[in-house]
C-alpha cells in the first residue's frame, strides 16, 4: 500500500498544536477527509500515544484546521476547527479551538491568503463550526507573521510574538444564547441520585460551571491525579452530558458530542503549584479552575473555555461569580489553571436577552509558531 502527500503544517497555538491544511488540497467528500484526518493524526490508538500519527497522545495536540479564502464581506478567511479523539475513531467538527485561532491570522499571512501588511496585521477570521467572526492582531515583518517577541503565555516555553484576539458576539455559538436556558443557574440531577448547581453559559464555545467542592475535587491537584480518582471524573461527564441535553445540543445525555460542552470545576483564589512546578499565590489569581476536555483533564484550560468563564466571572448569580474575587469591569479576569494563570477579558452588559446579560466581545492574547511545513503522508485506503 502506497502513500499520498499532502501539503500541510504542523503549527502550535497557544497550548495546542496541530495539522493544518489549505481546503483546496482536501477531498470534497467528508467521509474522504474524515479518513484523512484520522490517519494524519494517528487515530484510533487503543494505547493512547498516537505513534503512527502527529498526534500527541491528548486532546490538545489530537486536532486539525482547515483553512480557506472567504466569500464573506466580513472576513477574510474561514476557519474550520476539528478535534480527533484519541482512543476512538472521533472526528468532531462541533466546537472551534480557541488556541490554534491564534495561528489562523498568521498562517493567512505566511501562505499568501492575505495581504501582508509591515507592522501589524488585521485578519478577520469567520470560524465555520460557531458561524462568528473574530479579529487577529500580530506583527508582521518581510511579508511573514513575526514568530519572535517577549510575550509569555503558561503551560508554553519561552517567548513569542503577541497575538491579540477579539471575538466578538460570541454568544450562541452552538445553542440559542448566551445563557440557553434561559437561567445564570440551573439544578442537575445526577444519576447517582446526588444533584448539584450549574452555571450553563455559552460565549465562544458552551461550558458548564460546577462548583470544584460538589464534587470532592481539588483545584490544587495535578490533572493526572483527578483522573485517577475515577468516581469524581464520571460525575463531571454525567453532569456534563446532562447540561448538554438542558443546553439544546442532544436530545438524550449518550448523544451529546464528546467536544462540547466542556465542563470546569471552579473555586475560590487560592495559592497553588502549576506543573512546572512555579508556585502562585492566592492574591495572583482571580479564581482557580480545572477543565475536562474531550474526557480528560485539561493541562490548562481550552482558550475558549477561558473566555466563556472570564464572562460568567462578570455576571451576578452564576456559579462562578460566586466564587471568583471582584475587580474593575475593564480588567482582565485571572484564571488559576494547572499550566499557571491564563487572563481573559469580557465585556458584558445587563440585556432583555434570556438571562439579562449580553457579551459583546470577549479578549485573549497568545502566542504562535510554525512548527513544521511540507506533507503529510498518509495510506491510500481502499474506498467502502
Amino acid at each position: 500500500m502506497t502513500q499520498v502527500r499532502i501539503p500541510a503544517a504542523f503549527i502550535r497555538g497557544g497550548t495546542s498544536k496541530g495539522v493544518f491544511f489549505h481546503e483546496r488540497h482536501l477531498p470534497k467528500d467528508r467521509m474522504a477527509r474524515d479518513r484523512i484526518f484520522l490517519e494524519a493524526i494517528g487515530s484510533p490508538d487503543p494505547y493512547g500515544r498516537q505513534l503512527n500519527g502527529m498526534g500527541g497522545g491528548v486532546s490538545s495536540v489530537s486536532k486539525v484546521v482547515i483553512i480557506a479564502p472567504s466569500k464573506r464581506d466580513d472576513a477574510d478567511i474561514d476557519y474550520t476547527f476539528v478535534q480527533i479523539g484519541v482512543t476512538e475513531p472521533v472526528v468532531d467538527y462541533d466546537s472551534m479551538c480557541g488556541n490554534l485561532s491564534s495561528a489562523v491570522g498568521p498562517f493567512a499571512v505566511d501562505e499568501g491568503l492575505v495581504p501582508a501588511t509591515e507592522g501589524e496585521a488585521l485578519v478577520r477570521v469567520f470560524n465555520t463550526n460557531t458561524k462568528k467572526v473574530y479579529h487577529a492582531r500580530f506583527p508582521v515583518a518581510g511579508g511573514q507573521a513575526v514568530v519572535t517577541g517577549n510575550q509569555a503565555i503558561p503551560g508554553v516555553a519561552g517567548f513569542g510574538a503577541r497575538v491579540a484576539l477579539e471575538y466578538f458576539d460570541p454568544a450562541g455559538s452552538r445553542t440559542v444564547g448566551l445563557f440557553p436556558t434561559g437561567r445564570v443557574r440551573e439544578t442537575l440531577d445526577l444519576p447517582d441520585g446526588t444533584s448539584v448547581d450549574a452555571t450553563l453559559i455559552d460565549a465562544t464555545n458552551p461550558i458548564v460551571i460546577v462548583a470544584a467542592a460538589d464534587f470532592g475535587l481539588d483545584v490544587t491537584e495535578r490533572p493526572e491525579a483527578i483522573e485517577a480518582r475515577t468516581q469524581i471524573c464520571e460525575r463531571l461527564e454525567m453532569a456534563r452530558r446532562l447540561a448538554g441535553v438542558r443546553m439544546g445540543m442532544a436530545e438524550t445525555a449518550a448523544a451529546v458530542p464528546m467536544s462540547v460542552p466542556k465542563i470546569v470545576a471552579v473555586a475560590s483564589p487560592r495559592d497553588f503549584e502549576d506543573l512546572s512546578g512555579v508556585r502562585h499565590p492566592a492574591d495572583s489569581v482571580d479564581i482557580v479552575a480545572r477543565a475536562v476536555s474531550m474526557g480528560q483533564v485539561h493541562r490548562a484550560l481550552p482558550l475558549t473555555l477561558s473566555m466563556c468563564l472570564a464572562s460568567a466571572c462578570r455576571i451576578e448569580g452564576t456559579i462562578a461569580q460566586s466564587f471568583a474575587r471582584r475587580t474593575a469591569a475593564e480588567a482582565d479576569v485571572r484564571l488559576g489553571n494547572p499550566s499557571g494563570v491564563i487572563a481573559a477579558g469580557a465585556t458584558v452588559e445587563r440585556s432583555d436577552a434570556p438571562g439579562g446579560w449580553s457579551v459583546p466581545v470577549c479578549r485573549v492574547v497568545r502566542t504562535q509558531r510554525r512548527l513544521m511545513e511540507g506533507h503529510v503522508c498518509v495510506p491510500m485506503l481502499p474506498v467502502g
